[in-house]
């Protein structure tokens, strides 16, 4: 039993600094939400929200190049979570007296520029601070400590909103959060002796999942920090260049599925909240249902990996693409249903189908990240995934704008529709990815001599 124990709380806490990471994932998880709430309150509508989406997904795209090359030219990983979190709390506290959308259009822009720092310092810090067999434990405290603090961050909202009907002081509530995280890596984080670029992180396994894993508190697929190279410049020729490469693989199958199921989850989740509140759910509220997705993924991560092990990351990816494609639909005819507008049914019935997202998006990010890796094996990984996260950002600034479209001009219901048509005709991509693995690794096999 003592035996057991160091290793059941290794996956949680693989060193005490790794808390550091909570506060901030509070803060943030909370952020982006208490923005969208106070677009709501000044009486602005969904396509405002997409507005500030397409400039921070933007942002985020920019910056990350910035950043990565950074990374690689100074090892400074402390100073850069410092400015990242020190950062994160002065936004915070600029946007509690403003009212001027534009100023949240800047300030939300800014976000996008500071999040990648974090991101690329908090990666490689791991990366560099344990050994090859410590690595997945570390990573794996990295995924739970952000999901714990998800779930710190919409309690903090629920339980502020219950107790307040003002929101704006809330900011300076996250702003402390993310001051204490500063604080935590100023004590008790000293950078590595060794120096590793940022694209170590793609030749990594556990590195290069936690990467690709979606962001638990943006909602989003947080880019892979490539070498300016593999964007700039003439990046049309080299993308053609590649997928000709490619043509008779399994990864520009892969690549176009990823495409979509990052397009619909950003069609759906940019017009999400604005649904609620258009349903009658209290902003309260609003923070408890997104608790309850980030509970179900707190509970899906650990056993995706077993779900993986047993029935195959192939088919993990379909099961977990049609598990999402029925909460998009199920959410689209909650719309159908006037007697569902208001009350606590419509509550239930949304933090049941939230959470089953939040399910499918842990099980989707686990077997996802393997497919894609054992397609990455003894390849440069660094420029293909170069290329994923171009995709991954066209598919986060057009599903925004799209979203804001669809939802401002036609419906909820359509936007929703359309999110959940663009996961179906994702799943046969899937399938003729597995297939061309299949044919490809048989190809590999050297046919029996004859005689």
């Amino acid at each position: 039993m003592a035996t057991g124990t160091p290793r059941r709380w290794a996956s949680f806490l693989a060193r005490p600094w790794l808390v550091a990471f909570v506060p901030v994932n509070a803060a943030t998880g909370a952020f982006s939400l208490s923005l969208q709430l106070l677009i709501l309150a000044a009486h602005g509508a969904v396509i405002e929200w997409a507005l500030a989406t397409t400039l921070f997904n933007g942002a985020l795209i920019v910056a990350s190049i910035a950043w990565g090359y950074l990374s690689d030219r100074y090892p400074l990983r402390r100073r850069f979570l410092l400015i990242n979190y020190v950062g994160f709390a002065a936004i915070y506290l600029l946007l509690i007296p403003l009212t001027s959308f534009s100023a949240l259009l800047i300030l939300y822009t800014a976000v996008g520029v500071l999040t990648p720092a974090g991101v690329s310092a908090s990666n490689l810090l791991i990366l560099e601070k344990f050994s090859e067999e410590e690595r997945p434990a570390a990573y794996a405290s990295f995924q739970e400590m952000s999901i714990l603090g998800s779930i710190a961050g919409g309690l903090v909202g629920f339980f502020w909103l219950e107790a307040n009907e003002v929101l704006r002081p809330l900011l300076g509530v996250l702003a402390a959060l993310s001051l204490a995280s500063a604080v935590i890596v100023w004590l008790g984080v000293r950078d590595a002796p060794r120096r590793l670029p940022a694209e170590a992180v793609a030749r990594d396994p556990a590195g290069l999942a936690s990467r690709l894993r979606h962001s638990v508190s943006l909602r989003l697929a947080v880019p892979f920090i490539p070498r300016p190279r593999d964007y700039f410049p003439s990046l049309g020729r080299r993308l053609l260049r590649r997928l000709r490469e490619e043509v008779h693989r399994e990864l520009p199958l892969i690549f176009a599925a990823s495409l979509l199921f990052n397009l619909s989850s950003n069609l759906f989740n940019v017009s999400y909240t604005f649904y609620l509140s258009a349903a009658g759910i209290s902003f309260a509220g609003i923070f408890l249902i997104n608790v309850a997705n980030s509970t179900a993924q707190g509970f899906a991560y650990p056993a995706s990996s077993s779900l993986t092990t047993r029935g195959g990351a192939d088919r993990l990816v379909r099961t977990s693409t049609v598990l999402r494609c029925a909460g998009y639909l199920a959410v689209a005819g909650f719309t159908l249903v006037p007697s569902l507008v208001g009350g606590s049914l419509i509550f239930g019935a949304n933090a049941a189908v939230y959470a089953l997202l939040g399910c499918a998006i842990a099980l989707y990010s686990t077997a996802s990240s393997l497919v894609l890796f054992r397609a990455l094996r003894h390849r440069d990984a660094g420029g293909l995934l170069g290329i994923n996260s171009a995709l991954g950002g066209v598919a986060a600034i057009v599903g925004a704008f799209l979203s804001g479209v669809l939802s401002y001009y036609g419906s909820y219901r359509l936007t929703f529709l359309v999110a959940g048509i663009g996961l179906l005709i994702s799943l046969p991509l899937w399938v003729a990815a597995d297939f061309a693995h299949i044919r490809r690794r048989v190809g590999a096999v050297a046919p029996p001599a004859g005689g």
